[in-house]
């Protein structure tokens, strides 16, 4: 009788995600300087800046208990996405790389919050003087994650 695989085999995606993410922010923490835009191309930079808040700087001025909130809501999360990812067949290849993605991007910001109080992001598009606020490897990860899962979400709705 063969045993049929779970999703978990897919994890490497996010092994592969936090690597990437933390390979990123170690080299922007070497050569950039903070909150100094080095120009790349047109319509991007890099731009290092330090994020104490969640998305779009939300509760960024808080006094630091956001740090633990948003660091327990990773842990959360991921242990849910394991679960999740534990009982689906590894043939569900949308799916269980959406939720690597998205597990892989929530471990990576969490890790810089508690290494160092705050999340590295020196990603930084823009159009003539509006700037998209600066990301990383991980947000771009947990973006593409939930915008597969929503695809997913409207596929099933469908059948």
């Amino acid at each position: 009788m063969s045993q049929k695989k779970s999703g978990l085999c897919w994890l490497w995606i996010t092994l592969l995600v936090m690597m990437l993410d933390r390979v990123s922010k170690y080299l922007a923490l070497q050569h950039l300087p903070p909150y100094a835009e080095v120009p790349v191309m047109k319509y991007f930079n890099f731009s290092l800046a330090y994020n104490n808040g969640a998305a779009f700087s939300f509760l960024n001025s808080a006094s630091g208990w956001q740090t633990w909130l948003f660091g327990g809501i990773a842990i959360i999360v991921s242990i849910g996405l394991l679960i999740w990812l534990s009982r689906l067949s590894s043939n569900q290849r949308w799916l269980c790389i959406a939720l690597t993605l998205v597990m892989g991007g929530a471990l990576g910001n969490m890790s810089d919050r508690f290494l160092y109080g705050h999340v590295i992001d020196f990603l930084d598009f823009y159009v003539n003087d509006l700037h998209w606020p600066a990301f990383n490897i991980a947000d771009s990860a947990i973006c593409v994650g939930a915008f597969m899962l929503l695809v997913d979400a409207m596929r099933m709705r469908k059948k």
